[in-house]
């Protein structure tokens, strides 16, 4: 069995079918890891969504800032963007059980056994594996109750940026998930900056990637992560960024875990790099 993580697809089904051909995928001995943002921007997020719940036990994901942002539009139809190209899960006859299958899926997943870390964006630099997950499970569980729609409608935001014990309720929530969806530079302090989307080297100075904070408390972790496609490549240790920019017109990559071969499929998107 060989397991694949692979970066964001965000309705680019036709080049995930692709890649899976070119790892000679087979969801009877392989399993996929997909590291969030299944959906939108791209042609075809319901079948993507489609694909993947279809998969069941051969594939599992996180969630990321765009798979949270369809849950929003469909809670509430005002936070739907002109952007979008979501419309078609949102009027398929599947869609209810789409949704609660995608409400389900976590927002981290760590395997022992195999010594990886899945997650969308990034983690703060005072987060070590057991706060992270403390965290994760948090936001999940009311994710999936019944207060899920009160979570969609608050957690759009920057503020609070600066993690602290004392955090509580939605704000302590809206945190907890811009960390592990949106996050790309923070201060010396540990300070999120949120606004800032573009390569390293463009942020302001004395901000810095996540990962490269001296003396993160996650260092001793092996992180796979999406949501950077402008990053490039990343000369951290255990560090392992997973979107390569397929929406706009760069690759779709899939890591295979238990030799980190990678894999990357060319492909034909026409967007700007570092939208969200």
């Amino acid at each position: 069995m060989s397991v694949y993580a692979i970066g964001d697809v965000q309705g680019c089904f036709a080049e995930l079918q692709s890649l899976l051909d070119l790892i000679n995928f087979d969801p009877a001995r392989d399993r996929l890891w997909f590291a969030g943002d299944l959906v939108n921007r791209g042609p075809q997020s319901l079948e993507a969504l489609r694909f993947v719940h279809g998969l069941g036990e051969a594939a599992l994901t996180v969630l990321g800032n765009h798979d949270l942002h369809l849950l929003a539009a469909d809670f509430d139809a005002r936070y739907a963007r002109p952007k979008d190209t979501l419309q078609p899960i949102l009027e398929a006859p599947d869609k209810d059980e789409l949704l609660q299958w995608l409400r389900c899926r976590p927002l981290l997943h760590h395997d022992t056994e195999l010594g990886f870390t899945l997650l969308h964006a990034g983690l703060p630099p005072q987060w070590d594996l057991a706060r992270a997950q403390a965290c994760a499970a948090e936001a999940e569980e009311v994710l999936r109750n019944g207060h899920h729609g009160a979570f969609l409608s608050r957690m759009y935001g920057n503020e609070p940026d600066l993690w602290s014990e004392d955090l509580e309720g939605w704000d302590r929530l809206r945190y907890i998930t811009n960390c592990f969806t949106r996050l790309r530079y923070v201060d010396p302090e540990g300070r999120l900056n949120l606004r800032d989307k573009g390569a390293p080297g463009s942020q302001p100075r004395g901000h810095m990637p996540w990962f490269a904070v001296p003396g993160r408390a996650s260092a001793g972790l092996r992180i796979l992560f999406g949501h950077w496609s402008t990053v490039g490549r990343v000369h951290e240790e255990n560090v392992f960024p997973l979107d390569t920019g397929c929406l706009w017109g760069g690759e779709l990559t899939a890591l295979r875990l238990e030799d980190r071969k990678w894999f990357r499929l060319p492909c034909a998107g026409a967007r700007r790099p570092g939208e969200e």
